[in-house]
């Protein structure tokens, strides 16, 4: 039988390795990012074009490659991070694998510019799935410039997976956004279509936070500082008025490296209870100074996980510094023991001496007599002090408190019989709600339940989109009219959505530097938090491109509806109840919610018996 087991060949080996280092275009970005904070950049310019499907440029000003580099850099696993195996201990750059480049240049139109500070001439590299074209000698400026072009074009199949040009951009945003966060020291650019989306000077952290998320975060985000000996931890933490239902500004870095940790998640989050509301979080910019040696990066190509050799002393210093800053601001509870207990007397008037205070007592007072009132016999000459007008108006304002006491007890009954009985039709259901989350009622044969939260949703979806369909929606203009910042991926969401969100009823307004001002609302959240209302959709738009293919109308009507839905947990009062078991009934498809799941379902006689074994 003859062998079957072949060495494939390098550029199959690329692609199939670049389909975990190269999963979408912001993956791309990513890479060449961090190779350009590597190679020492000071001033990083990143060009998109048709969401990086047809153009990836990042120019920088680093320090170059000679031409044998600039060609070794396209091979598997060949890095200037890292010579042996020790390295991998004690690793302070952004990259290290050397798989990038090779995987990049396996599937897609690469051209690479490079010239180092102290050569005259660059080297110029075109490559196309793995195979070099050409390389020429060329006048370029100082550092690299790498152009990726028609990604993912020897694999289909990888491309008609990507998403809609808005998704895409926003993920290359996001890239973009943790790059730049770390390294407040470097200038960064982004274009977008020769359209500039953001421009980032050099200055401070809190300096590009702002820059990055809104001039709004300036007033309202806490400087956090710990060191100890086995971590140090820095950054910013949100004041708890700027949680938001949606998890956008929270970054988590290990030696300026953007992490996902849900554990540390977790202990900021605690750090912030009873202070935020419950579906709310707090935003936090915070970065882990650690040894190399007590952490593994090595654990997925995107080096996005990472293992701490003690996790559980780090959540406990995360928690308590997090906790620490918030009380130093005086946003929890504490007690100042080096505040001097006194009184704060108002001052004197000039030339006025406290007097010391008087009291009128009668000596012969004798408690034992029969009419304490009554003057001693010993004493005719005294008589009690005559009470001033003041004296007799307070009197008479203690009893007119005490009026009508009598009757508290009818009053009582009264309103509990208004609270429990007022509205109720015995023709209806007699509601009841199970453990704040469903709603019950005893029916012939058996027993009612519907999932509040569901049966809201679908209520919701069908009242906005009848609103929707309405050739004028209905609207509520505010009184005051309320201005919100958005990050820039969101404020491009919010333009590709503004006829909808208008034909929802909001009457928006743009204004400069990613701002909106909200004019007016539908009528039916008219006392609800505009701004919280419009991130909520945002939020719920994004997780269902995520999760579920929906066109662009009924993805909106659907994250309208979840974003205001009652909650599980929530509690109803009996005439909440009934209207929404109303409002449920009369819908046409009332069985399912729009997210696919049971509104109702009945359980029969003959079930509950048989619980009961009878």
């Amino acid at each position: 039988m003859s062998d079957i087991i072949n060495l494939l060949p390098d550029s199959v080996a690329n692609q199939i390795a670049a389909g975990e280092v190269v999963q979408r275009p912001a993956s791309a970005v990513k890479e060449l990012l961090e190779n350009a904070v590597d190679a020492g950049a000071d001033n990083i310019k990143l060009i998109i074009k048709d969401a990086g499907r047809a153009l990836i440029q990042v120019i920088d000003n680093g320090r170059g490659m000679s031409p044998t580099d600039a060609r070794m850099s396209f091979e598997r696993h060949a890095t200037s991070k890292i010579k042996k195996a020790e390295d991998l201990f004690d690793i302070r750059s952004m990259g290290f694998r050397g798989e990038a480049l090779a995987s990049i240049a396996a599937i897609a139109q690469v051209d690479l510019k490079t010239r180092q500070h102290d050569q005259s001439m660059g080297t110029h590299i075109i490559i196309e799935g793995s195979q070099v074209k050409g390389q020429t000698e060329i006048a370029t400026q100082a550092g690299s410039i790498f152009s990726i072009k028609n990604l993912f074009f020897n694999t289909p199949a990888r491309r008609n997976f990507l998403k809609s040009n808005t998704v895409e951009i926003r993920h290359i945003q996001e890239e973009f956004n943790r790059v730049a966060l770390m390294h407040p020291n470097i200038a960064f650019s982004f274009y977008e279509e020769d359209r500039r989306k953001s421009v980032l000077t050099t200055g401070s952290l809190k300096q590009r936070i702002v820059e990055l998320f809104g001039k709004n975060l300036n007033t309202k985000i806490l400087s956090i500082e710990e060191k100890t000996d086995l971590v140090s931890i820095s950054g910013f933490v949100g004041k708890p008025e700027t949680a938001r239902k949606t998890r956008g500004e929270q970054y988590f870095f290990v030696n300026k490296r953007f992490i996902k940790h849900p554990y540390l998640n977790h202990a900021v989050q605690n750090a912030f209870e009873e202070l935020v509301p419950s579906g709310f979080f707090s935003s936090y910019f915070i970065n882990f100074d650690i040894d190399p040696k007590m952490i593994d990066v090595n654990i997925h190509p995107t080096k996005t996980e990472i293992s701490f050799q003690d996790e559980r002393t780090i959540y406990q210093i995360l928690r308590a510094t997090v906790k620490m800053t918030l009380g130093k601001y005086a946003f929890t509870p504490q007690l100042d023991f080096e505040r001097e207990m006194s009184f704060d007397a108002p001052p004197l008037s000039a030339g006025s001496m406290p007097q010391q205070p008087s009291i009128q007592i009668n000596p012969d007072y004798n408690p034992f007599e029969s009419n304490p009132n009554q003057t001693s016999k010993t004493n005719t000459n005294w008589s009690p002090p005559e009470k001033s007008e003041r004296d007799l108006n307070n009197e008479q304002n203690w009893q007119q408190m005490y009026q009508g006491l009598g009757d508290v007890e009818d009053q009582v009954s009264i309103r509990s019989n208004l609270d429990t009985e007022a509205s109720i039709d015995p023709s209806q259901f007699q509601l009841f709600q199970l453990h704040a989350q469903y709603i019950a009622s005893p029916i012939d044969g058996g027993l009612l339940l519907i999932n509040q939260r569901a049966a809201h949703e679908r209520v919701l979806y069908d009242r906005f989109s009848e609103i929707m369909s309405q050739e004028k929606p209905a609207c509520q203009r505010k009184l005051f009219p309320e201005t919100v910042e958005f990050s820039p991926a969101d404020m491009d969401l919010i333009r590709e959505l503004w006829d909808e969100i208008h034909k929802l009823g909001f009457e928006l307004k743009e204004l400069n530097n990613n701002e909106i001002q909200i004019l007016g609302t539908p009528p039916d959240i008219v006392n609800e938090a505009s701004s919280q209302i419009l991130e909520g959709l945002l939020e719920q738009y994004k997780n269902n491109q995520i999760e579920v293919r929906l066109d662009k109308k009924s993805n909106i009507l659907l994250s309208m509806a979840k974003n205001l839905s009652v909650r599980v947990g929530q509690s109803l009062r009996l005439e909440e109840m009934q209207a929404l078991v109303e409002a449920l009934f009369e819908c046409d498809e009332n069985a399912y919610c729009p997210s696919g799941q049971k509104t109702m379902l009945t359980i029969g006689i003959t079930e509950i018996n048989q619980l009961f074994n009878y």
